[in-house]
Formats: structure tokens, sequence, C-alpha cells
């Protein structure tokens, strides 16, 4: 998807949809002019990027607007619910750069209240209890194309109703018996508006009220309740729940609410080479595919993160998606794009080997180690430089020579002259190989004193110039080389069996025998930091530590995303 394929073009310059929608409703002294809105995620599992767009979305509104924006959990299915994914979601939002100040409720707030407001429609005949079992109730719904039936319980008098659902609320009967059902059309052609559960019966303990409970409301009755409770005037939410909002209406309109907000959808983020499920995800932490919710190929924020991702660039990225009202498929290049942009400006280069070749400069001093002066960040004048130690013995990527070059490999070969980045040109005049295998194990090489830092006085040219680091000096390291998570593009896709068989087998490549200069031993955890010529790293929040540095890449330095705009120009 093109970042500007978006709905903002219907809306007018620099307008998306919602926010069209928005500046009318000010117009018109709706809601008396305020503008509130929330985010309100499930604590059933980590937040993932598609949570990003909302957060961005809700919060940058409120403040567009002089508003307000809350932080709510629709805590309502205890069975999937843990304290874990409150905390981490509230970790999530504010290293996003959101803050909700006072303003965090959850559901479970309002289940006394939600409880009150279900007895109400039971009395106004407008709610039943229903003795259908799971598997009846769906034979009863009807299809897309039939009209659904009544429950045999449909009709009971409202004195009966409303002794059934106390005593469901009593714990009388087992889990799955009974549900509380709204009284609507069973002929409609919506199905979420034939007779939907209210109420079911589940003995679960809740993280917050416990075994209080062994009724809990569903979703979509708690939902609109909630929003209308804390006087939201606009319910953003996913292109999912449009179906869903004639009954969101339909309950607000039934009951004693103090406001009515408006729901409107927008197209949610579907991203390339990975997935947005939380129940996909789910499995692949439950699965041992990945090594938990913040492993650095997921795309949860908390992997992103740990992946070195900044919440700068994931907001950008955001912004450029926009809001549409169509859902599509967006580039995860474009992703990569933003972070790149954005390490770009702020992260300090280093130089480090991940597959390291000796290489011994025979005419260099045997003791002598020079420091050398190296450009922090070319693109930040104020980055300043530092220090890099050079010595007889040192390393440089394997992949940098060639025993017999072809013709268009201008980087270390037998007889050539390169140049080492901030240091000498070197010339390669003897290669040793393990007697074993016939491997390259070091090269023996020549320098040229009068190229320090620069060309060679003579005016001599070199068509490369490589990295390295000193073997005396570098520290250890392992690096972790992570890829997409999957090799396709939509996992999902139709003619896909399950979607782990789309997973990516190179998602991870790990090197235990890097080596790094030693300035990046005082990278702290999370740092972003650029190996030159390799792409951006950062030291891994968990694993990195003083005498064991392990650094994660978080995207490499080729940039598909703008090929690819290169090539729609043309």
């Amino acid at each position: 998807m093109d970042a500007k394929d978006t709905d903002r073009t219907e809306a007018g310059p620099g307008k998306d949809f919602i926010r069209t929608i928005i500046d009318g409703d000010i117009r018109n002294n709706k809601n008396e002019g305020k503008v509130h809105t929330r985010f309100p995620p499930e604590p059933n599992g980590y937040l993932h990027i598609g949570h990003a767009k909302s957060i961005c979305l809700n919060f940058n509104i409120a403040a567009d607007y002089q508003g307000q924006c809350n932080l709510r959990f629709d805590d309502t299915n205890p069975s999937k619910e843990e304290q874990e994914y409150v905390e981490s979601i509230q970790e999530d939002v504010r290293w996003l750069g959101f803050d909700w100040a006072d303003r965090k409720f959850y559901a479970s707030d309002y289940f006394e209240q939600l409880y009150v407001f279900a007895e109400q429609l039971i009395k106004d005949g407008k709610a039943f209890v229903c003795d259908l079992a799971p598997e009846q109730m769906r034979e009863y719904r009807g299809t897309l194309t039939e009209a659904g039936t009544d429950s045999p319980n449909r009709d009971r008098s409202v004195e009966e109703n409303l002794d059934l659902f106390q005593r469901m609320r009593a714990g009388e009967f087992p889990d799955g018996s009974r549900t509380l059902r709204a009284k609507i059309d069973m002929a409609s052609p919506n199905l979420n508006m034939r007779d939907p559960v209210l109420y079911r019966i589940l003995r679960a303990t809740h993280h917050r009220t416990g075994d209080d409970w062994c009724i809990y409301p569903m979703y979509d009755f708690t939902h609109c309740l909630s929003d209308a409770l804390e006087r939201i005037t606009h319910s953003i939410c996913t292109l999912e729940f449009e179906d869903h909002r004639p009954l969101y209406d339909w309950v607000l309109d039934q009951l004693p609410v103090p406001a009515h907000p408006q729901q409107i959808e927008f197209a949610r983020l579907n991203l390339g080479y990975t997935v947005m499920s939380k129940r996909m995800l789910q499995h692949l932490v439950n699965d041992g595919r990945v090594s938990g919710w913040d492993d650095p190929r997921m795309p949860t924020l908390a992997g992103l993160r740990r992946r070195g991702y900044t919440p700068e660039a994931i907001r950008e990225f955001c912004d450029r998606i926009g809001v549409a009202k169509r859902d599509s498929m967006v580039d995860i290049a474009l992703l990569e794009h933003c972070i790149r942009e954005d390490l770009n400006k702020r992260a300090p280069r280093y130089m480090a080997v991940l597959r390291p070749l000796r290489v011994v400069i025979e005419n260099y001093p045997d003791e002598q180690v020079e420091e050398l002066d190296a450009i922090n960040n070319p693109e930040d004048s104020d980055a300043g430089t530092r220090k890099v130690p050079f010595s007889k013995v040192l390393y440089i990527e394997r992949d940098d020579f060639m025993e017999d070059p072809p013709k268009k490999f201008f980087r270390m070969a037998p007889g050539r002259e390169v140049r080492l980045r901030y240091a000498y040109f070197i010339t390669c005049v003897d290669v040793v190989k393990d007697e074993a295998t016939g491997e390259v194990v070091e090269l023996r090489c020549t320098y040229d004193p009068e190229t320090k830092g620069g060309d060679a006085p003579d005016g001599r040219k070199v068509k490369a110039t490589l990295h390295w680091v000193s073997a005396e000096k570098a520290l250890p390291a392992e690096v972790r080389l992570y890829d997409r998570l999957f090799d396709r593009e939509n996992p999902c896709a139709k003619d896909v069996g399950a979607f782990t068989d789309c997973i990516n087998p190179h998602s991870l490549d790990t090197l235990a025998d890097c080596r790094v200069e030693p300035a990046l031993g005082d990278a702290g955890p999370g740092a972003a930091v650029q190996f030159e010529r390799l792409g951006y790293f950062c030291p891994d929040v968990k694993d990195s530590k003083q005498d064991r540095l392990v650094f994660n890449r978080t995207v490499t330095l080729r940039d598909a995303w703008a090929k690819i705009q290169k090539q729609q120009k043309k």
C-alpha cells in the first residue's frame, strides 16, 4: 500500500475522515463542542503495532481538539486476562509517548452498574434468560440468508427472568447452562441483532474482582455502556465492529445513560510478513516458535522495543499510513524505512566485525597501538568524534575477502589495495590457509603509513573502504541477526494451510564469535547504534551484560521502501 492511500484525500488536505466528522460535530455544537476519546484494550495479550495505530489515533485526536483520552481495560473475560497484560499495556502506551493522567478505568469498575442496566432491560421486557446450549443457540440463530428462530424461553415473564437472572448471579446454575439475551429481532439481516447474549455464567477468578462474580457481561454490552458512563464523545474502533454498531446504539437507546457516544470505524492495520491476531501471536508463544511476547521478531510493541525500534519511528509510521475506511495491506518496508530514517539521525556509528577474518599487518610495529579519530555520526554535527584503537593484528569481515574475485568485486583480494575506515591503505600480500580444510584463516598485509585517515599523497585511488577492529582491543560479542518472521507477505492468505507453515526459517541467525570496538562496551541496554556498513543494532535489554555483550539487529541499511518509491515514480 502507498503511504498516501488513505481517506485523507476524501476529507480534504491535512484531514482524515474521522477528523472531518469531528469538525462537523464541533460546528454543530454536538457534545457542547467537547472531544473525549478512549483507548480500550482487552488485557488478554501484549499490544502489537496494530494497536499503536489506534493508540496514536485516539490520543492524538484528543490532543488536536484540546480534549481528553481515557485508557480503559475491557476486562470482561477473566479466563484469558492477566495482570501481566495490564502492566505491559500501560508500559507500551507510556513508551509510545502518551499519558492518560488520572483517566485509567476498567470495565470491571462498572460491573455493578452493568448488572443494574441488565435488570432494567429485563423489567422493560427487552431481555430474557435463555436455557439453550451454545450449539442449540447457533442452530436457532439462522444464517445470512435465513432468519433465525425464537428461543423457546423468549416469552418468559419479567418476574421469572428477574428471578433466574438473580439466581445466575448467586451461582445456582452451572457454567454455560443459561445466558441473558437481548430481545431484539431474530429475523434481522444483521446477525448481531438476533437476540445477542448479554451475560454468560463463567466461574473464573478475575484479576481485579476475584471471585465476586460468576456471571460476566459480554463485550458488546459492556463496551458501549462503558463509553457512555465515561461520557466518551467519539468511540473510534476498527472495521470489524461496523456490523456491531446497530447493537451498540440499540443498547444505549434502551437505557438511561448519561451520554450516547458515536461509534466510528476505520481500517485496522494489516502489515505484510506478519500477523496481527492475538490468538495467532499467543499460538507462536505457546508453541515455542518464538521466545516470548517480547521476542524481537514479534510485531508486539514489547518485541519491537527490544529489537531497537523507537517510539518516534512508530508514531511516524502510524502518521504516514493515515486513517482509511478500506482494508489494505501495508508494506512492512515502510515501517523499516521509518526506523531507518529515525536512527540515521540519532544513532552513533561504531565498527563491528560479525564474521572475523584475521589480518596481520607485517610492516606495522609489533607493540604499537594508535588511537585514531572516528566520526560518531555524520548526520549530526554535534555528535563529535571518538578514539578507535589500531594495532598490528586486526579483524575484517570474512565476506570482504575473496581469493579469486569476480570482475565487480572491489574489496580485499590477493595483491589488491583497499582503505581501512579512518586508518590506512593496506595491501594483501599473502593468504594463510588451514592445512586440513583449505579454509582461509589469515591475511598477511602491508600498510602505507602515508595514507593515515585519508587519501594517498601520490593521488592513487582505491575502490573499497572496509570496516575493521583491533584484535587486541576489540570486545567479544554475540550478534543476533533478526529478519522478518514470515517468508510470505500474507501468512493468512486463503491458499496457505497453517499460518505457521510460512515461518521464515532464517528469521534469526545467531553469530556467537563477533568482535566490536571497545567503545561499545559502554552502550546501555536498548541504546541504538549503527554498525558501519552492516545495519542498526542495539544491546539486548535482557541478555546483554558488561561481561557478555549481546546485540540485536534492528534493521539493515538496505532501504527497500525507498527503492519501491523510486520505481513508482518512474
